[in-house]
């Protein structure tokens, strides 16, 4: 291979961010050259596996972290009705894809499941009140149902229900349209197509090192793992979307902008079980309230999975503490991210979440029989012997700088770029792959905003909302669901 070869665009990692951009330019300008280079054997093996997350696309219907209660009591819908929004947008894309055949059927890779919230308390009941009265109105929430009635609950998910006190106080909202998606298989889809459209996928490659040249292009070194052989490429774009290897990346580009960045491993587990007899009894994604200076990825919930067409249940996650920022990276990823520019902000940050730190060890020290009281108290009637404990993948929260605080733990997605639009990344959790395509078009705005006026006809072909609020227009609203619904085969 000729060791100054350039290529148009390098992605850098095999995960559903850089599968979605990749997916995105393949169509918008096709001449481009795309090369992708995942350091692992087979792409979507850390977030994107489906076993590494909880695949609930979130839309926000029954994630109760994204609609927290202010100190005054009132509940605000405006984050939940943004993230249904940015899921609204990888949803059109992806009904896109299946209808111009890009993507095979769709319940290879997405599912009806209903999505429910479950509290327990006089005060966490008042809260569910608020927030389906937050959310009374709004067009991409239709169809929400609210309960406290045990039989009802029952109806809907028995397993919440069975053998649980009649007397207990307890509330749950249901959605019907929610889905459930298998992530790793979207990403493999994915990638095929935009292979079959002259990408190139490299797996068992490692980016190690990147500069930008004088002439404006990036020079990448790669290390080929299958013989350890040393490559080099030329790219005029890199997207770094390494999930928790972006920040080290980003941190040898050099590029300013990524001073004051840190990064926050969490580690997670879930309980599995595969028991027909139990798998049969509930169909839907529940959510909870996390505890007490729990991260907002650590609210507990029981969730219907399919994976190879293989039915499911999961309950966690538990959260965990390693320094790695990849499931498979090691045990130095977080003492070498460590700079000068971004010490006092991590330092802040840790002076500022003792809740955090005091939640982390308690999860690290309980006991499987404390975890199964954790599930019991969704499903009364759960046995230890139906569950498996697994291990999900690293999620890397974002600390940076903050002029008030010195510094801030930050929950969600984050895009850097540099300056001349040569280069991005993404840092980060969740929602993540959920709203992987509002994201790519945000890295592509960013980089490429001479472009977007000749692009903007072709994606509102694939995205028929794209520069409009679907939360403003209930007509339009629900014919963007219908549409959809019809295209994926899900719950409309």
């Amino acid at each position: 291979m000729n060791s100054e070869e350039t290529v148009d665009v390098v992605l850098i990692g095999g995960g559903i961010m850089s599968a979605t951009l990749g997916s995105l330019i393949s169509r918008l300008q096709p001449d481009w050259s795309i090369r992708l280079y995942e350091r692992l054997g087979r792409v979507a093996q850390e977030s994107s596996n489906p076993w590494n997350n909880a695949g609930t696309g979130h839309a926000a219907l029954c994630e109760l972290n994204y609609m927290p209660e202010a100190a005054d009591g009132s509940v605000s819908a405006a984050k939940a009705v943004s993230i249904n929004e940015q899921f609204q947008v990888s949803r059109q894309y992806w009904a896109h894809l299946v209808e111009s055949g890009a993507l095979p059927e769709p319940n290879s890779f997405i599912n009806s499941t209903p999505h429910m919230t479950f509290v327990r308390g006089k005060s966490n009941i008042e809260y569910l009140k608020k927030r389906v009265d937050a959310l009374a109105g709004e067009p991409l929430f239709a169809g929400m149902e609210y309960s406290d009635d045990l039989d009802t609950i029952a109806e809907w998910a028995p397993l919440l229900a069975k053998k649980r006190n009649p007397k207990a106080k307890i509330a749950a909202t249901r959605i019907e349209s929610g889905t459930d998606v298998d992530y790793g298989a979207l990403t493999l889809q994915m990638l095929r197509d935009i292979e079959s459209r002259g990408a190139e996928i490299r797996t068992d490659h490692q980016v190690t090192w990147l500069k930008r040249q004088k002439d404006g292009t990036w020079k990448l070194r790669i290390r080929n793992l299958v013989g350890n052989t040393p490559e080099t490429v030329r790219a005029r774009f890199v997207f770094v979307g390494a999930g928790g290897g972006a920040l080290s990346l980003l941190q040898h580009s050099g590029i300013p902008e990524i001073r004051g960045y840190g990064g926050f491993p969490i580690s997670g587990q879930f309980l599995r079980t595969t028991n027909p007899k139990v798998v049969a009894q509930h169909q839907a994604k529940v959510y909870g309230k996390a505890a007490v200076g729990a991260p907002p990825m650590s609210v507990p919930h029981l969730d219907t999975r399919v994976v190879d067409g293989e039915t499911s249940l999961l309950f966690g996650p538990y959260a965990g503490f390693t320094p790695k920022f990849l499931k498979s990276s090691t045990w130095f990823d977080l003492p070498f991210s460590i700079r000068p520019h971004n010490l006092i902000p991590m330092l802040q940050v840790g002076l500022r979440n003792f809740d955090l730190v005091r939640y982390l060890v308690s999860e690290l020290l309980a006991s499987r029989d404390k975890k199964m009281k954790a599930l019991r108290e969704f499903m009364p009637t759960a046995k230890s012997e139906d569950w498996e404990l697994i291990t999900a993948g690293q999620r890397v929260q974002v600390m940076k700088k903050d002029p008030e605080k010195g510094g801030v733990l930050q929950f969600g997605t984050e895009v850097i770029s540099g300056a001349d639009g040569s280069i991005a990344g993404l840092l980060g959790a969740s929602p993540g792959a959920s709203t992987a395509v509002p994201i790519m078009l945000e890295v592509m705005q960013k980089c490429f905003p001479e472009r977007m006026a000749d692009w903007e006809p072709k994606i509102r072909e694939m995205i028929p909302s794209y520069g409009t609020t679907l939360s403003d227009d209930p007509d339009a609203a629900a014919a963007s669901l219908a549409r959809t619904a019809a295209a994926l085969q899900i719950s409309a």
